[in-house]
C-alpha cells in the first residue's frame, strides 16, 4: 500500500434504467447489484466497495429517481435523495441513447442544492453516433455546471478506468473503511434475495410488474458444507402467483436454477435453493409490509 491512502463515498444517481447497476458491477468486478432492462429495478441503496493499492471508493447505487405511484416508490426516491448529502462525489448518470427527459430536470433541480461536486456520466455511448453525443453534451452543459462530463459504456467498459482515476483525483486522504476483499456492505441474505428477484424479472418480462419482493426465510449450512436456503417470493395477486409458478412448476424451477448459479458463484459453495410463492395483497402500499421486506426509511 502506498504512503498516502485516499478514500471517499460516491453516489450514482439518475433516472431508472440508465445503467447504474451495470456500472457498479463493472467497477467492483463482481455481481452485487441486479441488472434488468426494466425501470426501477434497484430498490435499496446498494453499496459497492472498490479498493486498489492507494485508494478505496465506496459507491452507492441508488434507486432510479421517478415520480412515485405508491409508498414503495416514495421510499425509493427518498433513498436516492438522501444519498446526496452522505457522499463526497455525486455521479449523475444519463442514458446517451434516450437523451434528455423530464426526469432529468427533476434530478438536476435537486443536485443544484447539494454542496458536493457533480459529475455528468453519459452511459451507453456504444449505442449512439459521436455527433449525437456532442450535441447531448452541449445540451446538458446549459442545464447545470458540472465538475466534469465523462462519456462511458458500462457494458463494454469504455472509459470506465478514466472515470475511476477522475474520482480518485477528487478524493482526500482518508482511512480504508473496508478490508481489501470486501465488495459490499450488504449482508449475504440481501444479495441472495436480489439475485432471485432479478431472475423473476428476467423470466416473466411484462407479465409481472415490479410488485414482487423476495424474503430469505432460512439459511442453514449442512454437514457437507453446502448451504440450504429457503426463500419466499411475495406477489400482490393470485394471477401473479400462477405466472411465477408456471405450468407444473416450470417457471419457479427455472428461477431457482438460474438464481442458484449466481448464489453459488457468490458464496463459492454448493447451494440447495427452495422457493415458495406467497400472495400479500397491496404490499407496496402497506408500511408494515415494506418494513418487513427490508424497505426501511432511515431518517
Amino acid at each position: 500500500m502506498s504512503e498516502t491512502f485516499k478514500s471517499g463515498f460516491a453516489a450514482i444517481v439518475g433516472r431508472p434504467n440508465v445503467g447504474k447497476s451495470t456500472f457498479m458491477n463493472r467497477v467492483i468486478g463482481e455481481k452485487i447489484a441486479i441488472m434488468s432492462d426494466k425501470a426501477q429495478t434497484t430498490r435499496n441503496k446498494i453499496q459497492g466497495v472498490y479498493t486498489d493499492d492507494d485508494s478505496q471508493i465506496v459507491f452507492i447505487d441508488t434507486p432510479g429517481m421517478h415520480k412515485p405511484k405508491h409508498k414503495l416508490g416514495n421510499y425509493m426516491v427518498h433513498a436516492a435523495e438522501q444519498s446526496f448529502n452522505e457522499v463526497d462525489i455525486v455521479l449523475f448518470m444519463i442514458n446517451a441513447e434516450e437523451g434528455y427527459g423530464r426526469g432529468d430536470q427533476f434530478i438536476i433541480d435537486r443536485l443544484k442544492q447539494t454542496g458536493q461536486p457533480v459529475y455528468l456520466i453519459i452511459n451507453k455511448i456504444d449505442r449512439v453516433h459521436p455527433d449525437d453525443l456532442f450535441k447531448l453534451i452541449e445540451q446538458y452543459k446549459e442545464l447545470m455546471e458540472f465538475a466534469e462530463i465523462i462519456p462511458i459504456s458500462a457494458l463494454e467498459g469504455n472509459n470506465v478506468t478514466h472515470l475511476i482515476d477522475v474520482i480518485k483525483g477528487q478524493l482526500e486522504e482518508g482511512p480504508q473503511y473496508y478490508p481489501d476483499d470486501h465488495i459490499t456492505d450488504h449482508p449475504e441474505r440481501f444479495v441472495i434475495s436480489e439475485f432471485i428477484r432479478e431472475k423473476v424479472l428476467h423470466l416473466t418480462r411484462e407479465e409481472i410488474p415490479h410488485s414482487i419482493a423476495v424474503v430469505i426465510e432460512e439459511m442453514k449450512e449442512e454437514k457437507d458444507g453446502s448451504l440450504h436456503i429457503q426463500a419466499v417470493i411475495v406477489v400482490e395477486r393470485k394471477s401473479q402467483k400462477g405466472i411465477i409458478i408456471g405450468k407444473q412448476g416450470s417457471m419457479l424451477k427455472e428461477v431457482g436454477t438460474r438464481a442458484r448459479k449466481d448464489i453459488e458463484a457468490l458464496l463459492g459453495s454448493k447451494v440447495f435453493l427452495e422457493l415458495w410463492v406467497k400472495v400479500q395483497k397491496d404490499w407496496r402500499n402497506r408500511a408494515i409490509d415494506l418494513n418487513n421486506f427490508g424497505y426501511r426509511d432511515e431518517e
